[in-house]
């Protein structure tokens, strides 16, 4: 795997994930690291797609963080925290996933799908906090008919809904206030 096939958000998310990793003396960066790193990361999409899908986020958080308190620890940390196993399973499984999909990049979303489809202890995790169909569905929503060919394509990704409050949906709602001032 090559890092700077890597979208931005799923870089800084790996580098919180070893972070995470190293702050808790763990030896190897695991997918439970990056997964609490991508639930916790502002402006990713991770957190929002589990969300909109109707899993329980902090359940999950809390029981990441659990599975996380299981591992074992280093007596002496050296600050060095290196992929395991796992994760380097997970990223081959998630590159070669992009490739179908025609990606240049490997993004968040690509490597969430992933994960939820997985049959080990991670996809065993997701599947107790949410429907794995429905955040199937969500992510094919959120990516739509277009590729990953820019490093920076999460964050363009929904820029709408993201910066702009959508004024016919809040008056529908009838959260919108009157307009003061107009005939």
């Amino acid at each position: 795997m090559r890092m700077e096939k890597l979208t931005n958000q799923l870089q800084s998310a790996l580098s919180e994930a070893q972070s995470i990793a190293i702050g808790n003396d763990h030896s190897a960066i695991e997918p439970e690291h990056l997964l609490l790193a991508l639930l916790d990361q502002q402006g990713g999409s991770v957190r929002p797609i589990l969300n909109r899908a109707g899993f329980d986020v902090s359940g999950l958080q809390h029981q990441l963080n659990e599975q996380l308190e299981k591992l074992a620890q280093v007596k002496t940390p050296t600050g060095e925290a290196s992929m395991s196993q796992g994760l380097g399973r997970l990223f081959n499984l998630a590159d070669r996933a992009a490739q179908k999909n025609h990606d240049q990049y490997l993004s968040s979303e690509t490597l969430l799908k992933v994960a939820l489809e997985d049959t080990g202890h991670l996809g065993k995790i997701l599947s107790r906090f949410g429907d794995i169909k429905k955040a199937n569905e969500v992510i094919a929503n959120v990516r739509g008919d277009g590729s990953v060919e820019h490093a920076d394509a999460e964050e363009q990704r929904e820029a709408l809904n993201k910066y702009t409050i959508d004024l016919t949906e809040r008056a529908e709602m009838g959260k919108l206030d009157p307009v003061i001032g107009r005939d």
